[in-house]
């Protein structure tokens, strides 16, 4: 298959992200007089400006940072496990933030701290802690083991998992709602205080990890060809592990688990700007937002005014992709 120069899949993934920035806010059961919308920058109260710049807005701006989000670090745990169907929840994170998630919900504390609930502080931290094990366990003389990686974030997941279904089965019925509900994931509850506070460490972590991109290149081959070319392998995986790793707990302690994202956007990237991550990882960034802020858009319009949680819309598709992808491998 002969590609165009991959700088322009880069271009066109900005492009299209700048269309869907634009004009996915003005798509919901409710359609929006863009005049009115205008309106409400001049100091008029409208309930077009007010639908569009309360509600929906901030919505697409975190859609579009957690589906950039999952999407580079699907390509960042792709290059590092070297394994073509890592995710950025291959290691355990979206299920350690989950059980923190649902034990806040059975306790039924309530508290804000700067603007984020109880629940998404303690899916935040159970990511950590779960980050923080992960790489315990996958340490070796002084190295990081690919392979005690994965065994250590599957085993890990499962714990987890048994601890949901536990929490599950000790809570009453609508705490099982709440809990089955935000492990749909969904981006229904936000606002620009929240994004706001997320936004300078989202970047400053896309920033790092473009930075490591021709050293992913040659980890992604094989850590001696990293190290014949003077790699600090271990170095780069620490920081690409971290990093990664941080905008997942991030994502998924603000709008849950919202699965397969950081799968299909990987790829569809690579057939158009090959395996080089200098091209990948922006393209991947800008697509991955996109994708996802589509697909909520889907989730909120096609039952609308029943809104479908994004995570049911990303596995319906990314289902299909992944068996694809599965005996394309096999």
């Amino acid at each position: 298959m002969k590609r165009n120069h991959p700088m322009t899949a880069v271009l066109v993934s900005f492009l299209f992200l700048g269309l869907v920035v634009i004009f996915t806010p003005l798509i919901g059961s409710q359609s929006l007089n863009f005049s009115r919308v205008l309106a409400y920058l001049h100091g008029q109260t409208t309930p077009d400006g007010t639908i569009f710049f309360r509600i929906r807005l901030p919505r697409v701006l975190l859609g579009v940072l957690t589906g950039a989000s999952l999407s580079l670090a699907g390509v960042v745990f792709q290059a590092l496990l070297r394994n073509p169907l890592a995710t950025p929840y291959t290691l355990g994170i979206s299920s350690g933030g989950a059980f923190g998630a649902v034990l806040m919900i059975k306790l039924g504390w309530s508290i804000t701290w700067l603007g984020f609930s109880t629940v998404q502080t303690a899916a935040f931290i159970g990511s950590v802690l779960t980050i923080l094990l992960v790489y315990t366990l996958s340490r070796r003389a002084g190295q990081i083991s690919i392979h005690l990686m994965i065994l250590a974030g599957v085993s890990i997941s499962y714990f987890f998992g048994a601890l949901i279904l536990m929490v599950h089965f000790l809570a009453d019925f609508t705490q099982t709602s709440q809990m089955i509900r935000w492990m749909m994931g969904g981006l229904d509850v936000v606002d620009f205080a929240v994004i706001g506070r997320t936004l300078p460490l989202l970047l400053l972590s896309f920033a790092v990890l473009f930075a490591l991109a021709r050293m992913l290149n040659l980890i992604s081959l094989s850590e001696i060809t990293a190290l014949s070319k003077g790699v600090a392998v271990l170095r780069v995986q620490k920081i690409a592990f971290l990093f990664a790793s941080l905008i997942t707990g991030l994502v998924v302690a603000m709008s849950g688990p919202i699965g397969f994202v950081g799968l299909i956007v990987p790829h569809l990237m690579r057939i158009f700007t090959g395996p080089d991550h200098r091209y990948l990882i922006p393209a991947s960034l800008f697509f991955g937002g996109a994708f996802l802020t589509l697909c909520d858009t889907i989730a909120r319009t096609v039952l609308a005014p029943v809104e479908i949680p994004v995570g049911i819309i990303t596995a319906l598709l990314g289902g299909p992709f992944f068996l694809v992808l599965l005996f394309r491998q096999k």
